[in-house]
């Protein structure tokens, strides 16, 4: 079994692949393996003329990243100790792969680890997906040191350490592939965003740990499939974090939140009428519909033990809101 591959999922990535892709080249040491979602560019034809030494797996239609990575992931399974996922629009820094899988190797407890993720457009600040770690708050709603929101801070080293985190970013994450595989990989119903932050949940109700390993840092360029003002990806926040929750809660916890979660969804609704965006309302409301279709069918359990409790604070959008306090601060995670 080799050591460790580095497996890039793209779809229609042409442009970031030609911009990214050769940090990838010159600083990784561990193989690279680029699978296509069946793009409808000409991104297979640009991997083959100008990185012919690159593995290229080729899927046959657009499954989305969450059933994607599931299936080229279990065609090498078997073949590598640890998978980094990473994205096609991430630039990397020397020695960055050896870092995060080193550390892994030296921390038996963790199950995956991210680095520091900055912004390839404003390399000075935070990105937004993964930033300096991502947590949950205890309805189950995403933030990050680093970002909480639309608030991005400025890179400072402030967040240059090591520390256990509720879940990895999806744009670049270390795991053990035994991990991986052992929990079912990634939630195929998700079809993209928010299936590592249910992964890593389904990871802690079991006991693992995710961690963020400040020491390596990254630029992502972000919406590279997705920009966040697509309301398509509305719709996929919205609808997988109703099924992140209904998946990893049970009982009374899970209904305390999902109470709160309808007001506050009808309420981000009501905004975007204000706002006359139109499409984001009705991906919400389409959100609300698909999941309680795709509620009805079987999906990838986390089982419970109560690890929203340890999530903080109440709630995020309180805080940022109604408190108007919009920094991360230490007492956030306590």
């Amino acid at each position: 079994m080799q050591h460790a591959a580095i497996v890039i999922l793209n779809y229609n990535g042409r442009e970031v692949l030609e911009k990214y892709l050769p940090s990838v080249v010159k600083y990784s040491s561990f193989p690279i393996i680029i699978a296509d979602n069946a793009s409808k560019d000409d991104s297979v034809r640009f991997l083959q003329e100008h990185y012919p030494s690159i593995q290229l797996i080729l899927l046959e239609k657009n499954h989305g990243f969450a059933q994607g990575y599931n299936l080229v992931l279990e065609e090498l399974r078997g073949e590598y100790e640890y998978f980094i996922l990473l994205n096609s629009d991430v630039e990397v820094t020397p020695n960055w792969d050896q870092v995060l899988i080193s550390w892994l190797e030296n921390n038996p407890t963790a199950v995956s680890v991210q680095p520091k993720i900055l912004s390839a457009i404003t390399p000075t600040k935070f990105d937004y997906a993964g930033a300096g770690g991502g947590f949950l708050d205890s309805l189950g709603y995403p933030f990050c040191r680093g970002r909480i929101l639309e608030l991005i801070e400025e890179d400072a080293s402030q967040y240059n350490d090591v520390i256990p985190v509720d879940w990895t970013s999806g744009a670049c994450m270390a795991v053990r592939a035994k991990d991986f595989f052992g929990f079912n990989g990634f939630d195929g119903a998700f079809f993209a965003h928010m299936e590592e932050i249910d992964l890593c949940w389904r990871w802690r109700n079991a006991g693992k740990q995710p961690f963020y390993n400040g020491a390596v840092q990254v630029y992502h360029f972000g919406g590279g499939t997705l920009s966040r003002s697509n309301s398509t990806k509305v719709y996929l926040n919205f609808r997988n974090s109703l099924l992140m929750n209904r998946k990893n809660l049970q009982g009374l916890e899970f209904w305390w939140v999902w109470t709160h979660r309808i007001v506050l969804d009808l309420l981000a609704v009501a905004v975007f009428l204000l706002k006359g965006q139109f499409g984001f309302a009705k991906a919400v409301l389409k959100a609300h519909r698909d999941y309680r279709i795709l509620n009805m069918k079987p999906l990838i359990s986390g089982g419970s033990k109560l690890v929203w409790k340890k999530n903080r604070p109440y709630s995020i959008l309180w805080h940022y809101y109604g408190l108007r306090i919009r920094k991360f601060h230490s007492g956030l995670i306590k």
